[in-house]
Parts: C-alpha cells; sequence; structure tokens
C-alpha cells in the first residue's frame, strides 16, 4: 500500500485553521504533511526568518490516518522566495529549524543557481503567474543527478481560472523539460476545502504530461525521496549525524565505580575460592 504525502500545507496563525488542514488530510489518507512557512525578503528591509511552531502547541493530539490506524506525521517546511541571490543564505542557522528546505526562484539565473548550486531539498515552480523564463535540459537534469525535486501546486487553480490556466501552462513546460522525474504534486491549501485525495491529484498529474506511473509517484515514492534527502542534508550526505544533548552538572552525576577508576590490566582481578 502506498504511502501518500502531502508535502506543502500554507501555515496560518489561525490555529483552528491549521488544526482543520491537518485532520482533513488525514481523513483523505495523507499520511505525512509538511506545514509551509513562506520567507519572501523585502528590497530595503531585513526581515527574519520565521521560527517553525511546534506541532503540539498547535494541536493537542494528531488525528489518525484513514486506514492507516496510525497518527498523521508532520513537519515543518521553509520555502525562501528568491529575487535576488542574497535571499538565500546556506549557513544560516535558522534554515536547521526546518525539515525541508525549499526555493522558489523567480528568474531564470537564480533558477540555474537553484538547480546545480543551492542544497535545498524542493525547487518551487510559480502557478500565479506567467514564468518570465524557460525552463532548459542542462539544469533541470543537475538538480535530478543532485536529488532536488520539482513541486507543482494545484490549489491556486482551485481559486482562480487565470491562474489555473499559468497552473497548467507552467507545469506542462516543466514536464516536457524533465520528463516527469523528480516531480512532487502538492496541494498549498490555505482552506481544508482546497484538499483533494492523492487518486484526484493523481488525475491531475495526467492533465500536467505526467505518465500514469509517474503520477502516482508524485504523491507517494518521490515525495518520501525529499523526507530522505532532507535528513542526509542535514547529516552530511548520512555519514555524520549530530545532536544535543541536555548536559547534566558535575553535582548530578554519579561517581563511577571502584574498578573504572583504574585501566583494566592494572585492577585487582578476583578469584574464585573453592
Amino acid at each position: 500500500m502506498s504511502v501518500f504525502m502531502d508535502l506543502n500545507l500554507s501555515f496560518t496563525a489561525e490555529r483552528s485553521r491549521l488544526k482543520s488542514l491537518i485532520e482533513t488530510a488525514a481523513h483523505l489518507g495523507f499520511s505525512t504533511v509538511a506545514i509551509n512557512y513562506v520567507f519572501e525578503p523585502a528590497a530595503k528591509k531585513k526581515p527574519e526568518i520565521p521560527t517553525p511552531t511546534p506541532i503540539k502547541e498547535l494541536i493537542d493530539e494528531l488525528p489518525v490516518v484513514q486506514g492507516r490506524y496510525r497518527p498523521i506525521r508532520v513537519l515543518n517546511r521553509l520555502t525562501v522566495v528568491m529575487s535576488d541571490s542574497s535571499h538565500f543564505r546556506p549557513n544560516a542557522a535558522e534554515y536547521r529549524c526546518f525539515d525541508l528546505l525549499s526555493v522558489q526562484p523567480t528568474t531564470e539565473k537564480l533558477f540555474h543557481a537553484a538547480c546545480m548550486i543551492y542544497d535545498v531539498d524542493i525547487i518551487c515552480i510559480s502557478v500565479t503567474e506567467k514564468l518570465p523564463f524557460f525552463f532548459k535540459r542542462a539544469p533541470v537534469n543537475g538538480a535530478v543527478d543532485r536529488g532536488v525535486v520539482f513541486e507543482v501546486s494545484y490549489s491556486a487553480a482551485i481559486r482562480d481560472s487565470t491562474r489555473r490556466r499559468y497552473t497548467i501552462a507552467n507545469a506542462v513546460s516543466l514536464m516536457e523539460s524533465c520528463k516527469g522525474k523528480n516531480v512532487i504534486l502538492s496541494s498549498a491549501a490555505e482552506k481544508p476545502l482546497e484538499l483533494r485525495g492523492p487518486y484526484d491529484i493523481t488525475n491531475l498529474g495526467l492533465l500536467f504530461g505526467l505518465s500514469d506511473r509517474d503520477a502516482k509517484e508524485a504523491v507517494s515514492s518521490t515525495c518520501r525521496s525529499v523526507v530522505l534527502h532532507a535528513e542526509t542534508r542535514k547529516s552530511a550526505s548520512g555519514i555524520v549525524y549530530t545532536m544535543k544533548t541536555c548536559s547534566e552538572s558535575s553535582s548530578q552525576q554519579e561517581a563511577p565505580p571502584a574498578d573504572c577508576e583504574a585501566p583494566a590490566a592494572k585492577r585487582a582481578k578476583h578469584h574464585l575460592t573453592d
């Protein structure tokens, strides 16, 4: 049985709406969702990168996934909308608070850099306007080789007919370049009514130019690859993983046994007597 994921649920400060979004996603059969925090740097001001809110503060008890009898998994994601190369800071400590890291480039130069250089998990394709550039095979193939995926969201197509045309046109243009490889379909939903089930999204993928197999993978196995890519990105390609631990004060630490104070070779040997 496939594990379905929606890696883009728009964050809202309204706790009840966000709770309803997560509950609806679980009811539709999504095992994993990601709450997306959008960061769009201004030209003059220097805004702060948002800090993710712990899920325990947003919802008391996670809902059970329909048909799987286990709680839904909720991740945190940051999307940086880039209009300049300085908007993305690779070594920013604030990025480490998020499980997933994505960028939305607005120019061809930034799109090329995101595909070839930036250490991210997802490259978002704008669906609210006509793209000012064309997708070229070289950067797209470079992103595929690096394990970076492209995301197309569908909720904008539900809200407005003009954005529906942009969504379909931009998605079809992307599929012609990447041939359906490394593509995920997400909702970017702001309200529960904008969410659709996994099989409805699969049918939508056929409209975007995906094959039946690629459309199914766009809501399941490819999303799982994104989560694994994010874990290896934060752990030096899966080789080294560092984790903060709570150090106890020296007064609370127990003294080691007497035998541990001396080296093993110099410890007294205990002989059994008859």
